[in-house]
C-alpha cells in the first residue's frame, strides 16, 4: 500500500461503528449478527434461548422439538421401566423389548394428554411420575406453541445477498458494488442502504481497525422488487481512492451492510445485515443481469440463481495519486 494510503487511513477515522478499534476479526458474519463471543458470565445467563430458538434455521428448529420430544419420552419411559411395569395395566409382557415400547408409548401419550386408556397407571408412584409428565407436556406444548407464532409472526427482510462484491468501472472511474434481492414475495418499500467499511492498520507495532461511513451513489428506494445494486463509487473522498489490486487483496477490510426497509404486510421496519471481506471481493470484475422479461413478454423474471454472477472487465487506468 502506498505510503500516502497509509497515511490518509492512519489519520481518518470517521464512523462511529459500535465496534472498538481494538476488535479483531470479522464483525459481521454473512447472516447479519455480529461476531463477538462474550465472556465472564455462565452460559444460562450469557444466551436467550427464546431468540436463540426463533433465530435457527427451519430445519433446525423441527430437529430440535422433534428430538427433544423423543429425549423426553425415553427419560419417563425409563422412569416408568423404573417403577416397575407392573404398575401400568395393559402392558404386553411377552418380553422386555415390548415392554419397553409400551411404556415408551404410554409415556408419549401421557405428554401430549392423549390418553387412549389401554394402559394405564396403577398405585401411588407410577400415577404420580404420569401426572407431572402431563402437566410438563402441557407446559412443553405452550412453549412449543409460542416459538412457532413467534417464528411466523415475526416480520423480516427476507433478502439474499450476493456472496461476493465487486470492484467495477463506473462513471469513468471504479466503484465497489454488491447486490442484494427480494426472495420472497413480501412487499417493502422505502428501502435504505448504509454502507460502511473497516480498515485494519498498524500503528507503532500495534494492529487496529479504522471504521469509515461509505456514500452510496443511491442510499434509498421507494420499491425493493427487482434487485438492487449498491454501489460506492472510489473517488478522493472514499477510503479506497488509490488502492490497487494488491491493496484490496494484502488489506484486512470489511464491507459491513445495514439495510432497512419498511413492510407493508406487516406494517413494520424490517432490518437486515451482512458484510464483506476482501477475500471476498474481486477486483476488476462486473455483476451480469439478473432479470428479464417472460416469454409472454408481460412479466419480468427476477432468476435469483444468478445474484452471483460476474464476468471480468478492464478497469480505468488510475490517473491521481499512484500506489509506491
Amino acid at each position: 500500500m502506498a505510503k500516502s494510503l497509509r497515511k490518509k487511513i492512519a489519520q481518518e477515522n470517521t464512523e462511529n461503528s459500535g465496534f472498538g478499534n481494538r476488535a479483531t476479526g470479522r464483525f459481521i458474519n454473512r447472516d447479519g449478527l455480529p461476531n463477538v463471543r462474550r465472556s465472564g458470565i455462565n452460559v444460562l445467563n450469557r444466551l436467550s434461548w427464546y431468540h436463540t430458538m426463533l433465530n435457527l434455521s427451519s430445519f433446525r428448529f423441527i430437529t430440535y422439538l422433534v428430538v427433544m420430544y423423543i429425549v423426553i419420552n425415553l427419560v419417563f419411559a425409563f422412569i416408568y421401566y423404573l417403577i416397575g411395569v407392573e404398575h401400568l395395566t395393559g402392558i404386553d409382557k411377552s418380553d422386555p423389548f415390548n415392554e419397553f415400547i409400551d411404556v415408551f408409548f404410554f409415556s408419549s401419550q401421557t405428554f401430549t394428554t392423549v390418553g387412549y386408556g389401554r394402559i394405564a397407571p396403577v398405585g401411588f408412584m407410577a400415577s404420580l411420575v404420569a401426572t407431572f409428565e402431563a402437566f410438563l407436556g402441557l407446559l412443553t406444548f405452550a412453549i412449543a406453541t409460542g416459538l412457532f407464532y413467534g417464528r411466523f409472526s415475526r416480520p423480516r427482510a427476507y433478502l439474499r445477498f450476493s456472496d461476493i462484491a465487486v470492484i467495477a468501472p463506473f462513471q469513468d472511474a471504479t466503484a465497489l458494488m454488491f447486490r442484494l434481492a427480494p426472495y420472497k414475495n413480501n412487499a417493502l418499500t422505502d428501502a435504505e442502504v448504509t454502507l460502511s467499511t473497516a480498515i485494519e492498520i498498524s500503528d507503532n507495532g500495534h494492529t487496529k481497525s479504522n471504521f469509515y461511513r461509505l456514500e452510496t451513489q443511491l442510499s434509498k428506494i421507494n420499491t425493493l422488487a427487482l434487485n438492487w445494486t449498491v454501489v460506492h463509487k472510489i473517488n478522493r473522498d472514499s477510503p479506497f481512492y488509490g488502492f490497487s489490486e494488491a491493496d484490496f487483496k494484502n488489506t484486512s477490510i470489511e464491507i459491513i451492510v445495514h439495510i432497512r426497509a419498511f413492510d407493508e404486510v406487516f406494517s413494520n421496519t424490517v432490518v437486515q445485515r451482512s458484510s464483506y471481506i476482501s477475500q471476498e471481493i474481486i477486483y476488476g470484475a462486473k455483476f451480469l443481469p439478473m432479470y428479464y422479461p417472460d416469454a409472454e413478454r408481460d412479466s419480468t423474471v427476477l432468476d435469483l440463481d444468478k445474484i452471483n454472477e460476474f464476468q471480468k472487465t478492464e478497469l480505468p487506468a488510475f490517473d491521481g495519486e499512484k500506489s509506491e
